[in-house]
């Protein structure tokens, strides 16, 4: 990543990050799924930044299962949902989580 380039990330945690979470990864789209994961997605300026999120996932005491860098067309739709695990290989299905 070189500065000025702007990456979008989605990292996989292995457990579910309720509502509050949200303010402390600003601008990050978090999503619960029905497996007991979460996905922390959003665009980072840099290395730097993107080393502050993991600390914080660090600090959190949360298991990272993947991180991701997502192309254009990957980019979330929504803030929040909840998901349903798909086969291996395919994409989750997105339903509205009620009270987010």
């Amino acid at each position: 990543m070189t500065p000025g380039d702007h990456r979008t990330y989605r990292l996989r945690i292995a457990e579910h990050l309720d509502d509050r979470w949200a303010t402390w990864f600003d601008g990050f789209t978090l999503a619960s799924y029905d497996d007991g994961s979460c996905t922390i997605t959003g665009e980072v300026a840099d290395q730097a930044q993107l080393h502050g999120i993991l600390a914080r996932l660090r600090d959190l005491g949360v298991t990272l299962v993947s991180l991701r860098a997502l192309d254009d067309d990957e980019r979330p739709q929504s803030t929040c949902v909840t998901r349903s695990p798909a086969a291996p290989g395919r994409d989750h299905d997105a339903r509205p989580r009620v009270g987010c």
